[in-house]
């Protein structure tokens, strides 16, 4: 039983790390895309650790900084590809798939991206 409560928070952080990195990169699209600015690496790392406290988790600040230069390694990734429109389209997107009764190929697939990132991330 032991061994599964182990497996069950490590699953649990992992998805926790995933959605984050989701979160970041649809905050840094829409305020790149809406404001032409860029967040911080501080700032994403504030930005998360608000998100955690509301459902009572938190992560170590290098954690949180080490997620947010991934949020921002994707959002960038994803603006170099995209007019603003369909930038301002796709941050809406996710910021709507948040909600985990909204489904969003775009935004699953961004998901998944992010997922790679951080088993890339882990591997270093």
């Amino acid at each position: 039983m032991i061994r599964e409560k182990v497996s069950q928070t490590t699953t649990t952080d992992r998805g926790t790390r995933i959605a984050l990195i989701f979160a970041l990169a649809a905050e840094r699209l829409s305020v790149f895309f809406e404001h032409g600015q860029w967040l911080t690496e501080a700032q994403g790392a504030t930005l998360a650790a608000d998100w955690l406290g509301r459902s009572k988790r938190s992560l170590q600040l290098d954690q949180r900084r080490q997620l947010s230069a991934l949020s921002d390694q994707l959002a960038r990734q994803i603006a170099e590809t995209l007019s603003r429109e369909a930038g301002l389209y796709t941050a809406h997107e996710m910021m709507e798939s948040l909600d985990p009764n909204y489904h969003s190929e775009i935004a699953r697939s961004l998901m998944e991206e992010c997922e790679r990132l951080l088993d890339a991330s882990l591997e270093t």
